[in-house]
């Protein structure tokens, strides 16, 4: 009798003790999520933010998924899809189970209608169409298939189907609601859209019916989290206080200065985040004086100390550019690592090639004329800081770079007409296409103001090709070619720093880097006694 009264105090305790240290499943999980920028709108159809695809990802689900960690596309509302021999045509069969987060079912017809939308020229769209490539029509071909067929070959259409700005709506939310659409948003995700109110909040809720997520994600099921508030912190300086104060649990692009400060404090995870796409990088205008000059434009990248920008203004955080792809895109030519070693010798030695003399001011002279690059400067980026360290890198070796801080429009505007010969810019995207926005002789972003036939023909046909083997040698061609040509600065690698509390776990990243994965995440709540 004592042994069996024994046996079941020892219980007791053991589940007392258990009970007071096991997370309470009663406590409501509610997370608050830092934004940095507060968009000018959020319809991912018609805008272009990568701020607003952070919460959105959690409400639409797209036809294909990218695995982060091996670059492959795996099933999402498309069980499974065929790609014609001649790559323009596109046909995928949907999932039978789906629900919208009005109760209305998904099919074909509710993906079609949302191709069309983004199609239409009336629509707008800032990204959502450029994606869809050389889009011509989807037809239904019955009620949980649909054909996508292009104008012509168009390799990237599977990365941009796998994005938020591609995300399947709710045909009868859109027709409901129209223009205002924004602020009513339904898909089928694993949050439901809750409120928005423009530069202040947006909340989301859990979809308690949510089944269908792909294989990539470890929860595929409801989501662990009730709501999810995010809040928006556009100046740098409020996102460590907000994290300090409880504000927020996360925050992304949390300055590299208070990162170290954070997670030197013990509550805090650092969740850093390699950005693929282009680097922070100089673009060098090619036909505006005297970046005019192979040799002046080398001499500039001879002469730019990557290793010491990344660790006084980076804190080692993000690494060094090469080239024009960052190290994490698919593609990336890791050759271009030995070129352009920093070696200001090399450098003098170029400019006085080109005929520039050091004049009594140690800036260099020619015929008269100083050697003097103009550039103008975005004030976001660390770009205003970096552009400090750079300019006396380049005055060091007899150049005067004369900056000047303008709005983001007018930056675009002086890199389309080529009226400076420095414009600091860069961009993400998990395509190595991305190179054709920018070095193709009628790209947009041709801020190089390049011409060069060979990099157009390698760039036309690497987007047709839809085997990665096939396509890798055109874009390790293309980055040669543009770091022959010195036809950038290559400065750093983008990383996303996003600082969690030491409660959050279970936080992940997609394949942009961008977009949180956020059907896994749990507050740890322990009561310990």
């Amino acid at each position: 009798m004592r042994s069996i009264i024994r046996i079941m105090v020892c219980a007791f305790i053991l589940s007392a003790l258990l009970a007071g240290c096991a997370p309470q499943p009663t406590t409501p999980q509610r997370l608050a999520y830092g934004l940095t920028l507060a968009p000018s709108g959020i319809d991912p159809h018609i805008n272009a933010s990568s701020e607003l695809g952070i919460p959105l990802t959690s409400v639409y689900d797209t036809l294909v998924y990218q695995d982060p960690a091996s670059g492959k596309f795996v099933p999402g509302l498309a069980q499974s899809w065929k790609i014609s021999d001649d790559g323009k045509t596109y046909t995928f069969v949907l999932r039978h189970d789906v629900k919208f987060h009005d109760g209305t079912s998904f099919n074909a017809a509710a993906v079609k209608v949302n191709l069309d939308r983004i199609a239409d020229p009336a629509t707008n769209s800032q990204k959502a169409v450029f994606l869809l490539g050389p889009f011509d029509r989807a037809e239904v071909t019955d009620e949980f298939t649909i054909a996508i067929y292009l104008k012509q070959p168009f390799a990237p259409l599977l990365d941009g189907l796998s994005q938020v700005y591609l995300g399947i709506a709710s045909p009868a939310a859109l027709a409901k609601w129209g223009k205002d659409y924004q602020l009513h948003q339904v898909g089928t995700g694993p949050f439901i859209f809750k409120e928005y109110v423009p530069k202040d909040h947006l909340t989301l809720v859990r979809n308690p019916d949510y089944k269908w997520g792909p294989s990539i994600w470890e929860n595929r099921g409801p989501a662990y989290l009730d709501e999810i508030t995010f809040r928006f912190y556009e100046d740098a300086a409020t996102r460590a206080l907000a994290l300090e104060s409880g504000q927020a649990q996360v925050m992304g692009e949390v300055p590299p200065q208070d990162v170290d400060r954070l997670t030197g404090s013990g509550k805090f995870t650092l969740v850093a985040v390699p950005i693929p796409g282009q680097p922070l990088q100089m673009f060098l205008n090619t036909q505006r004086a005297p970046t005019d000059d192979l040799r002046v434009r080398q001499a500039l990248i001879y002469a730019t100390d990557r290793a010491a920008i990344v660790k006084a203004i980076f804190r080692d955080k993000s690494p060094a550019a090469f080239g024009p792809l960052t190290a994490v895109t698919v593609g990336y030519d890791p050759s271009v690592k030995s070129l352009y070693p920093f070696n200001p010798d090399k450098a003098r030695q170029l400019l006085d090639e080109a005929g520039w003399r050091v004049g009594p001011d140690g800036i260099r002279q020619k015929d008269g004329k100083r050697l003097q690059v103009d550039g103008v400067l975005m004030g976001f980026g660390f770009v205003p800081e970096t552009a400090q360290l750079v300019q006396a890198q380049w005055a060091a070796v007899g150049v005067d770079w004369k900056t000047q801080s303008v709005p983001y429009g007018t930056l675009l505007q002086a890199g389309s007409e080529g009226s400076v010969n420095v414009i600091p810019f860069f961009d993400s995207g998990s395509d190595p296409d991305i190179l054709r926005k920018f070095f193709t002789s009628d790209a947009a972003f041709n801020y190089a103001k390049v011409s060069d036939p060979a990099i157009d023909a390698a760039l036309d046909r690497a987007v047709t090709l839809t085997n990665p083997t096939d396509r890798a040698p055109l874009y390790a061609d293309v980055q040669q070619r543009v770091m022959a040509q010195a036809l950038i600065v290559p400065i750093r690698d983008y990383v996303n720093l996003n600082v969690a509390a030491k409660s959050v776990t279970g936080l992940h990243y997609d394949a942009r880097g961008w977009f949180p994965q956020l059907s896994n995440v749990k507050l740890l709540t322990f009561n310990i006694k």
